[in-house]
C-alpha cells in the first residue's frame, strides 16, 4: 500500500489507537491535540474492558466482542513497538447473583455465550469463595467471565504515544487546527461531539461527568474486576485498584470531584473486602463522550471531503478501540466501508 499523509485530532484512546493502526499499516501519521495527551476520559483511571451479556445478540455487540478478542495481540504489537506497557491483562470479571431467578438468567447466558463467543472465552456460574477479593453474593453464586480485561488509560496512552513516536509519526501537544494535506480524522471527545452537533445543527451527543477513585492495594493484580451494583472494581498491574464511576449528565464542574464520589467508593467498600482499610490515593473527575445512539460515532464528517469521524463509546471505549481503529484504518487509507450498523455518524443524527 502506498503511504499517506493521515492527520488525527485529539490524543485520546480512539485518537491514539486510530493513529497507531494508520502507522502500522505504513502511513505517515500526525497527532495533534489542543490540550494534553489522555485529557478528558483518556485520562482517567478505570480501564474496565468488559463484555455486554451474551444474549439479544446484534452488531453492536459483535463489534464489541471481535474488538475484545482482538485486544490481546493489539496491546502487544503497542508495547514491541514503544517499549511502554499499557496495563492491560486478561483476567476476567465476577459479579455477585442476586437470587434463584438471577441464577437461572446467568446459566442461560452461559449457554448463549458459549455459541456466541466462539469458545474464545467462557461465561459461567462459580461459588464463591472467600479469598478476601471475591464479593459476598446473596445466592452463594458469581458469574464469572474470562473475557473481560483491564487497561491502564494512563499508560495506555503513554504507551500508543511511544508506539507512534518509535515508527516515525507524530504526537504534539496544544495544536487545535489541523495542518497537512492528507486526510483528518477528528477524534476530539466530547468537544469534538458538540463542534460537529453546531456544525450540522442538530443534537449529536454530548459530555457526561464521571468520577472515579484509586485505592492503593497490593497484592491483587492478578485477581479480576469485580462488577457489583453498577460498580467497577478493577485492580491495576501497579498495586492500585481503581473504582468508579458516576454518570452525571448534570454538572457545573467538570474537572471537580465531589460528594457524588463518595457512594460510589463507600459500596466498592463493602463490597471488595481488600478495600475496607485501603487508603485512596487519588480522585479524578473529567468527560465522557456519549453520542445520541450511545454507540461509537465512526465515519465521514457530512459535507467536508476527507475529514472523518471517530468519537462516541460511552462507557465502551477502551475495549472497542483495536476494532475502531482497525475500521476507521480500513476507510481512511483504503476506502474500504467496514463500519457496521448502529456505528455509522448518520445513526446519531
Amino acid at each position: 500500500m502506498a503511504t499517506a499523509d493521515v492527520t488525527v485530532m485529539g490524543a485520546g484512546i480512539f485518537g491514539l489507537a486510530i493513529a497507531w493502526e494508520c502507522t502500522r499499516r505504513g502511513a505517515r501519521v500526525s497527532v495533534l491535540e489542543r490540550a494534553r495527551i489522555g485529557s478528558g476520559s483518556s485520562g482517567g483511571i478505570v480501564g474496565a474492558l468488559a463484555p455486554h451479556v451474551p444474549e439479544q445478540w446484534n452488531p453492536k455487540k459483535q463489534f464489541q466482542l471481535e474488538s475484545l478478542l482482538m485486544a490481546q495481540d493489539f496491546w502487544a504489537g503497542v508495547r514491541a513497538a514503544g517499549g511502554a506497557d499499557p496495563g492491560y491483562a486478561r483476567t476476567g470479571r465476577v459479579q455477585p447473583v442476586a437470587d434463584a431467578a438471577a441464577l437461572d438468567l446467568a446459566r442461560a447466558r452461559g449457554l448463549g455465550a458459549a455459541d456466541l463467543w466462539r469458545g474464545e472465552a467462557v461465561w459461567e456460574v462459580v461459588p464463591v469463595a472467600d479469598d478476601g477479593w471475591q464479593p459476598a453474593s446473596a445466592s452463594g453464586f458469581l458469574i464469572r467471565d474470562t473475557l473481560s480485561a483491564r487497561l491502564h488509560p494512563r499508560q495506555a496512552a503513554r504507551a500508543l504515544v511511544a508506539a507512534i513516536r518509535a515508527r516515525g509519526g507524530s504526537v504534539t501537544e496544544g495544536v487545535e487546527v489541523p495542518t497537512g494535506a492528507g486526510p483528518v480524522v477528528w477524534a476530539t471527545g466530547a468537544a469534538g461531539l458538540s463542534a460537529l452537533g453546531a456544525d450540522l445543527g442538530r443534537d449529536v451527543g454530548g459530555a457526561v461527568k464521571g468520577q472515579a477513585a484509586l485505592f492503593a492495594c497490593p497484592g491483587f493484580e492478578a485477581q479480576p474486576q469485580l462488577f457489583v451494583d453498577g460498580i467497577h472494581i478493577v485492580p491495576h498491574g501497579d498495586g492500585t485498584v481503581a473504582v468508579g464511576s458516576t454518570s452525571e449528565r448534570s454538572f457545573d464542574a467538570p474537572d471537580t470531584v465531589d460528594a457524588r464520589l463518595d457512594p460510589v467508593m463507600a459500596a466498592a467498600r463493602a463490597a471488595c473486602p481488600a478495600l475496607r482499610e485501603a487508603a485512596v490515593i487519588e480522585r479524578w473527575a473529567g468527560l465522557r463522550p456519549r453520542a445520541k445512539s450511545r454507540a461509537p460515532m465512526l465515519g465521514g464528517w457530512p459535507g467536508r471531503q476527507a475529514q472523518f469521524i471517530a468519537n462516541g463509546g460511552f462507557k465502551i471505549g477502551f475495549g472497542m478501540a483495536p476494532k475502531v481503529a482497525a475500521v476507521m484504518a480500513d476507510l481512511v487509507l483504503e476506502g474500504r466501508d467496514t463500519i457496521p450498523a448502529g456505528f455509522r455518524v448518520e445513526d446519531s443524527l
